[in-house]
């Protein structure tokens, strides 16, 4: 497995150097740096940009892979043509621009928009059928570009179609496609299974990228989840993928109002007792996973 965390946890807005995390990443011992498209449609929109960024995680020996929550503009289980219209050309676009940066999996709750909004109508059996029409016709745009596309498992509160590994299992077994996985995130998992571990085998071979981070979205290690039993199961899988922290801790911006962060889990953080945690996380999961 690569052990990897999201750039986000250090910063309060969508949008960062990703060069500057790509190095940090690096010497606080990760193998995996994951982006947020977001700073795709804002920051890096020249082609340039992105051969720059490759060849700085190539330099470095670490490998990039994409989160992103679709806008309600970008909702592919609208049942207005013109917003799926729109998601699916911003997909259309996307996905060889991360083919171009050598990036091979994209997660989030692609099927769907983030962050909910839960006084928006909704009529998950008829959405969760133009989702699997409008995935299976991206699916073959994301195999030509190979690119895995996670379908993100969210909690109540983030997700209303996707909410337990069982759900997600029977969307991607309809979709079909070598390059429509599952995502699971223990943070989600903690909310929403009755076991993780059995979640986890349930997936199994259709397991394609993994989030981790304790009951309360600080680093692995820091409170209470079952590592163990998570790496039994990964093992019991054989899951070869990337295991990508998703630690969320401090407040403010636009990244702590959408993640609903109301108050720092590491008060009066400094970027070195940041990277300090996050140092310590992923000695923590190595040692728990590989042994």
């Amino acid at each position: 497995m690569k052990y990897g965390i999201y750039f986000a946890y250090w910063t309060k807005e969508w949008q960062a150097d990703y060069k500057y995390y790509i190095k940090k990443v690096k010497k606080l011992g990760f193998d995996v740096l994951e982006i947020s498209c977001m700073a795709l449609r804002s920051v890096y929109l020249k082609d340039e940009q992105l051969l720059d960024l490759k060849k700085c995680a190539e330099d470095q020996g670490i490998i990039m892979t994409a989160g992103y929550g679709p806008t309600k503009e970008q909702n592919l289980c609208s049942g207005d043509p013109a917003v799926v219209k729109r998601g699916m050309d911003f997909f259309k676009g996307l996905l060889p621009r991360l083919q171009l940066m050598d990036i091979k999996v994209l997660g989030g709750g692609l099927y769907s928009y983030w962050p909910l909004d839960p006084a928006a109508p909704m009529d998950r059996e008829a959405d969760l059928e133009r989702a699997i029409k409008n995935m299976k016709e991206l699916s073959k745009i994301a195999e030509d570009c190979d690119v895995t596309l996670g379908m993100e498992v969210l909690n109540r509160y983030e997700g209303y179609m996707l909410n337990t590994c069982e759900q997600a299992l029977e969307f991607v077994n309809a979709v079909d496609s070598s390059h429509v996985k599952i995502m699971l995130d223990t943070f989600h998992m903690n909310i929403e299974e009755d076991n993780i571990g059995a979640a986890i085998r349930k997936a199994g071979r259709q397991l394609g990228h993994l989030h981790v981070g304790e009951q309360n979205r600080r680093v692995p290690g820091k409170g209470s989840l079952p590592w163990a039993e998570i790496s039994q199961a990964l093992k019991d899988i054989d899951y070869q993928g990337a295991v990508v922290m998703e630690p969320f801790v401090m407040s403010g911006g636009t990244v702590g109002s959408e993640i609903k962060v109301w108050r720092d889990l590491t008060p009066d953080a400094t970027e070195e007792m940041l990277d300090n945690d996050a140092r310590g996380a992923v000695g923590f999961l190595r040692h728990v996973f590989e042994n």
